[in-house]
């Protein structure tokens, strides 16, 4: 079979390939302090008092191995620059001073979601540490713990299973990350997080996006979570029938996933395809061949100018024989895209040979050297017919290790799937990021003891988990709640405030759903930034509300007098209007209209109205404030 375009898949070509998905999404709490230190949570800034230069060196297992992604990047040869603020790092994040105890509130987040999802909680928490040798934490590895396992949440007609639930420390941001050189600044460092694994349960990219916004918003019920840009990021796996777990890492939204993961099912699926044609042609892993030199002396003319400038700044060109590849590094593994760039990505990670192109190859002769520089090369190399070469070029170190590279995912090719990391890139397609890591990389830490967790302690939590919010869902719809509210309401932290006002304080039930999902949306749009109100500050406006102390009308105008900074008081709260009051406004109004010329003298009144309920919005009810002036311009007429 082709492997048909996105929009043309059906449920039953992804089953014809077995396409097999789990997700792993880190989700930031929102507490006021960082899980192994007392530095405040969420406070980013681009601002440094410092910065500090560390080199990754990877060390053995508990078993005495190396894992295999702590050796790719140590072949990197990176210097790792960390920009640090001192009002948000300490000496713990740079590993100079041992860890302070795990945060107990965090912890007492992080079970109330596992809760949520079902999960048998640990009774005894155990801190490891997980290798990261790409920089993103300076003390090369990041503490991390389970709190909870085997969970399940409800999917279509069956269930989704929660592998584990993790509760670990944030890395830092990356600002670059060019040639040799990676620099991240520290502000995010050591944040709490929580790591959601769930099993391979979803067949087809959009049961993957269904799944994460079932468990993005269930964790937004709680309320304890931070919300925006950088909070929350998936790592999507991938797999196919013959293939093996990719790994997506970094999804920054949940609408990307479906075009991501047809993707990598449709390039794992192009490299089975891939592998067979080489077997076909008698390449496999045992029978691959290849040969590397130095050609520099051979393209000193050349006219292709990225060539033709690494050469005059001293660069070194290597060329790549690929016994019988003639053809295939036109391959397609993805939407627009091809097995070169699989050994570009390579290139570009591991020898970090960052300016593109870094490779050019004699499949698509025409677009780079001339054919005869192609002739002499091969005719230098003792390339045949079915033969592919490929050049890379630059410095004596880098080169080498770009032209190993390239021989390396040459000779993948022929097991077919190699396991990794990779990258999810705004078109929809991903790349090589690094090796998939292996259990080499995690180890007991030493530095924190075993935290128990009692049954009175999970008692104390469990009753301030709210009920998952397809529940309230299947209520707020009964209620007659617009269809527009009922979904963002359901798992809204003020879901628990909406019940409180319409079975206690008897509110009506769309202007409650109103007044906490759509107006702080038409604040925002207003003010033209994110406005949030609250729970104690729309608890107080709707109490004042149920008090009388202003109608329906005046709920817009309060909020955004409050959204634009004033403090909710007596001041800020709108004083009801009497029906004395009443007409002594509509008294003055219509002296200040009484001189106004009118085309339709029939408009007089609607212009009378509209400007008494200037006055008087949210004080009195419209109908009253309508009725009162008709019933006064009636017997003006008598």
């Amino acid at each position: 079979m082709m492997f048909k375009p996105f929009d043309e898949m059906t449920e039953s070509d992804y089953a014809a390939v077995g396409f097999k998905s789990g997700l792993e999404i880190h989700q930031q709490l929102l507490t006021s302090k960082k899980l192994f230190c007392r530095c405040p949570a969420g406070h980013y800034s681009d601002a440094y008092d410092a910065e500090i230069l560390r080199h990754m060196r990877p060390t053995l297992s508990e078993l005495g191995e190396y894992d295999g992604t702590a050796l790719m990047e140590f072949k990197t040869k990176k210097e790792i620059i960390y920009q640090i603020n001192h009002h948000t790092v300490c000496t713990y994040e740079m590993d100079d001073t041992p860890p302070f105890e795990l945060n107990d509130e965090a912890l007492d987040i992080a079970l109330g979601i596992g809760m949520l999802y079902n999960c048998t909680m640990v009774d005894e928490i155990h801190i490891a540490r997980k290798q990261y040798l790409d920089g993103s934490i300076p003390t090369g590895f990041q503490r991390t713990t389970i709190v909870g396992v085997n969970g399940a949440i409800p999917y279509k007609d069956r269930s989704i299973a929660i592998i584990q639930l993790g509760l670990e420390e944030d890395a830092c941001r990356e600002v670059s990350d060019v040639g040799h050189r990676r620099i991240y600044i520290t502000d995010r460092l050591g944040m709490p997080l929580i790591e959601t694994v769930t099993a391979p349960d979803m067949f087809t990219p959009q049961e993957v996006a269904e799944v994460g916004e079932i468990l993005r918003r269930l964790v937004r019920s709680t309320g304890n979570v931070r919300t925006g840009a950088g909070a929350a990021r998936q790592d999507v796996n991938v797999s196919v029938t013959g293939g093996t777990r990719i790994e997506i890492k970094g999804v920054p939204r949940i609408p990307n996933i479906p075009l991501l993961t047809y993707n990598e099912a449709m390039r794992q699926w192009n490299l089975l395809r891939l592998r067979d044609e080489l077997a076909s042609r008698g390449i496999t892993k045992d029978t691959f061949e290849s040969k590397t030199e130095e050609v520099t002396k051979f393209l000193r003319k050349t006219r292709y100018q990225p060539l033709k400038d690494a050469i005059s700044e001293g660069f070194l060109v290597h060329c790549v024989l690929l016994k019988g590849y003639k053809g295939l590094l036109r391959w397609q593994t993805q939407t627009d895209t091809f097995f070169s760039r699989e050994i570009s990505d390579r290139v570009r990670v591991i020898a970090c040979l960052t300016t593109l192109p870094n490779i050019i190859h004699s499949d698509s002769p025409s677009e780079t050297l001339a054919s005869s520089e192609w002739q002499m090369l091969r005719k230098n190399s003792g390339a045949t017919e079915g033969d592919t070469i490929v050049l890379v070029w630059g410095n004596k170190q880098d080169v080498t290790t770009g032209a190993s590279e390239i021989v390396i995912r040459a000779r993948e090719a022929t097991m077919g799937i190699p396991s990794e990391t990779r990258q999810a890139l705004r078109d929809g397609t991903n790349g090589f990021e690094r090796i998939l890591p292996g259990p080499d990389r995690m180890y007991p830490d030493t530095d924190l003891p075993p935290k128990r967790i009692t049954k009175e302690h999970l008692s104390r939590i469990k009753d301030t988990v709210p009920a998952p919010f397809w529940e309230n869902q299947k209520w707020l719809s009964s209620l007659g709640v617009p269809s527009d509210l009922l979904v963002p309401l359901s798992y809204s932290p003020l879901a628990p405030l909406f019940q409180q006002a319409v079975r206690e304080w008897k509110i009506a039930a769309t202007l409650a759903a109103v007044v906490l999902i759509q107006y702080p949306k038409r604040i925002s749009k207003y003010f033209k930034r994110r406005v949030g109100f609250s729970k104690d500050t729309m608890k107080e406006i709707l109490l004042a509300f149920k008090e009388g102390k202003f109608t329906k009308e005046g709920f817009l105008p309060l909020m955004t007098r409050i959204a634009d900074g004033s403090v909710l008081s007596r001041q800020v709260l709108p004083s009801s209007c009497t029906p004395a009051e009443l007409m002594t406004i509509v008294e003055r109004v219509k002296e200040e209209i009484g001189s106004l010329k009118y085309h339709n003298s029939e408009k007089r009144p609607e212009v009378l109205l509209g400007r008494v309920m200037e006055r008087v919005r949210g004080r009195m009810d419209g109908s009253v404030v309508a009725g009162s002036v008709r019933s006064l311009l009636a017997k003006e007429k008598q």
